[in-house]
């Protein structure tokens, strides 16, 4: 235990009393877990600098278990994310939007977990009119089951629609969570964010009072395995996130799965990214499959995964695995689509198995915390923006620079229509 963690532990208890937004008080009033608004995680970046938060994908609960121990021995705060084609009304893994407050707080409580964590719901997809009435019920849904940080995913739409999206569904988030936003799918390299199609977005957003946390770009990344090495376009991003500046924006990266850790060196460096998304490598390496330094999962010459034979799921599930994914003709990045059938058979594995898969994570995520994103010793960063703020909300990192006269719905579709944007090729891109 660091003497950070020693010195603090009456820093942790006031904290815990006045840090948690009051769902999580509601739901968990007798807990010891630190769940926070996701807003302190960004800030607590922004104060070390060039540091990034991971946002840890619990798709399984063996990949959360290890997320928060790593975190721990870091001391470094952390962010438990799953998305709404993973963890939505049709999702496919068995951890969700409205049980994944729940599993962090037993997990926390169980390892006497004291870094401050945050629940983001990730990716939540708007992709036609219709999803921003159903939103409209079902976003309260989420807070009131444990979520303090939520991703308003329009990006499918067109930009003026994008930016309308977000204005129309802000009212049904709490003033005191993260918030991020999202220009431009993640698609690789089709359809790459634009420096207009950012500024469109914030200067609309902020005209109306609405002040995101993040941003999320298309700047060359794809969600699951990725397929070359293009990734992420450091200088794409360093020129969106410059010309937001005055905005105080923040930058969500996605797709890290497959970028190399010098790579992500690099965005931590030269760009505002506060949030790192971290998915399917977790996914692939609680399982035991053999992956690079950055969790890119390796294939045989016939294309299928490569079992480490002693890691992740005994090789009697894995067997069990293949053989289901065949008959149901899935392939590479498509074994996404096992958590769900799986989870309960792999939570029925021996104790020992169980562990080292949780455990095969918690060295992945301490590695990038400590050694790529530079996230080591910012715990105590967050229980001290708490306890400056004296409440569960710093508040917004800006104020409203843009003229709202300027930015009425009529006038946001006549603004939209000068801008150059390719969206790129129209398959699913859901992570």
């Amino acid at each position: 235990m660091s003497n950070n963690r020693v010195n603090n532990s009456i820093d942790f208890e006031k904290a815990l009393k006045i840090g948690r937004p009051p769902n999580v008080v509601t739901l968990f009033p007798n807990s010891k877990a630190l769940i926070v608004s996701g807003k302190f995680i960004d800030r607590a970046m922004i104060t070390k600098g060039k540091a990034i938060a991971m946002a840890a994908n619990g798709r399984n609960y063996f990949a959360i278990r290890g997320a928060l121990k790593a975190a721990q021995r870091a001391n470094s705060p952390i962010i438990i994310e799953i998305a709404k084609s993973e963890g939505g009304a049709n999702a496919y893994c068995a951890v969700n939007y409205w049980n994944i407050a729940r599993i962090v707080d037993a997990l926390c409580n169980e390892l006497n977990i004291t870094i401050p964590v945050a629940l983001h719901a990730d990716h939540y997809g708007i992709k036609k009119d219709e999803d921003i009435e159903e939103a409209k019920t079902e976003i309260p849904t989420l807070f009131e089951a444990g979520i303090t940080s939520i991703a308003i995913d329009a990006s499918h739409l067109p930009d003026d629609k994008n930016l309308i999206a977000n204005i129309e569904l802000n009212p049904f988030i709490p003033e005191w969570a993260g918030l991020e936003t999202e220009v431009g799918e993640i698609k690789g390299k089709e359809g790459l964010s634009t420096v207009d199609e950012a500024l469109f977005l914030i200067q609309g957003l902020n005209a109306n009072n609405i002040f995101p946390d993040w941003i999320a770009l298309n700047n060359g990344t794809t969600h699951g395995i990725e397929a070359s090495d293009q990734g992420i376009q450091v200088n794409l991003t360093a020129e969106i996130h410059e010309a937001l500046a005055k905005y105080n924006m923040s930058g969500a990266q996605h797709g890290t799965s497959g970028n190399s850790s010098e790579r992500l060196r690099e965005i931590a460096a030269k760009t505002r990214t506060t949030k790192a998304n971290v998915a399917t490598a977790l996914q692939m390496i609680s399982w035991g499959l053999e992956v690079n330094d950055y969790g890119n999962a390796r294939l045989d010459n016939d294309g299928k995964f490569i079992k480490v034979k002693g890691e992740g799921v005994t090789e009697n599930i894995w067997s069990e695995i293949v053989a289901y994914a065949e008959s149901k003709g899935l392939k590479g990045g498509d074994y996404k689509k096992l958590n769900l059938p799986f989870e309960n058979r792999l939570l029925g594995q021996p104790k020992e198995i169980r562990e080292r898969m949780s455990k095969r994570v918690e060295k992945f995520i301490y590695n990038m915390l400590v050694n790529v994103f530079n996230a080591q010793d910012t715990a105590p960063v967050v229980i001290s923006s708490i306890l400056d703020s004296g409440s569960c909300d710093p508040g917004p990192k800006t104020k409203r620079l843009e003229d709202p006269v300027e930015w009425t719905p009529e006038k946001i579709v006549k603004k939209a229509k000068p801008i150059i944007t390719d969206k790129g090729p129209k398959e699913n891109f859901d992570d």
